[in-house]
């Protein structure tokens, strides 16, 4: 005897924040067409059981609530803007709760070509992945699922989350928004975050991954081979520590010149 297929509403329950792709895949399974799948999606977001979000994508109403009033898990969205979305960079933190200042702003990664939106107050901001790492499984790696609000994601682990907003800071906030949100993460695998920072290439990345490793090793452990494979590939000559060419003080380990604030972490100095 063939197992039943589950309804279409058992199968909303089960996905908080689905993709029309996905329920069309789980109709074909049953032998439906495709115009009965998109038939019944209009029946649910009129009877009040699914919110349709935007083009191709829509959140499942709890039983019990209102549609009028009930707003998804924005990471839940964030993650499932496409089919391969991933949450990164300061909301790869926060979905973890270890930012210093939560935001309304979640930069997801994607291969595809895609525009920002905003749904009720959460902005949704992709950043398609650098062309060479697209065929490579992961992006080049650290990348996990994650539970979230009765559905599953993808978001960039802490090791790989580190590296990326050191490669682009301006997904992270000021440097002060960055050191204080990664000061939150009790652990890092440190040949992880080594081995990232070198993958990617850019001897600025790398060097400012050393100079952050190095202002916290002895919280998060670090060891002297960590900091050397680093350290031996830095820019050849000093580089501004970000875009804005901000004065300050020349670090010869790694080739970079720091804001005073960020040196001495003027944050933690009385008003």
């Amino acid at each position: 005897m063939c197992a039943q297929h589950p309804s279409p509403l058992a199968w909303f329950r089960s996905h908080p924040v689905f993709r029309a792709e996905d329920f069309h895949a789980f109709h074909a399974s049953a032998d439906r067409s495709r115009l009965t799948s998109a038939t019944l999606l209009k029946m649910h977001v009129k009877s009040g059981n699914l919110l349709h979000l935007r083009r191709g994508l829509y959140a499942t109403v709890p039983v019990g609530a209102d549609s009028g009033t009930f707003q998804p898990d924005p990471f839940l969205v964030a993650g499932s803007h496409t089919e391969d979305a991933v949450i990164a960079f300061h909301a790869a933190l926060q979905l973890r709760g270890r930012v210093y200042s939560p935001w309304s702003r979640l930069h997801v990664l994607t291969a595809a070509r895609s525009r920002a939106w905003a749904w009720l107050g959460t902005d949704v901001v992709p950043v398609q992945v650098d062309r060479r790492w697209r065929r490579v499984p992961d992006w080049g790696g650290g990348v996990q699922v994650v539970g979230r609000a009765g559905g599953r994601i993808r978001a960039t682990t802490y090791e790989r989350t580190l590296v990326d907003l050191m490669d682009q800071p301006d997904k992270g906030g000021a440097w002060e928004e960055i050191w204080r949100s990664l000061e939150m993460v009790e652990f890092f695998d440190l040949d992880e975050v080594v081995a990232l920072a070198l993958r990617i290439g850019s001897a600025l990345t790398v060097a400012r991954v050393g100079f952050f490793l190095e202002q916290h090793r002895e919280t998060l452990l670090v060891e002297d081979r960590h900091l050397d494979a680093l350290a031996a590939r830095v820019p050849s000559t000093p580089c501004y520590l970000d875009a804005r060419r901000e004065p300050g003080r020349v670090v010869p380990r790694w080739g970079l010149v720091v804001p005073e604030s960020l040196l001495h972490r003027a944050w933690e100095e009385p008003g």
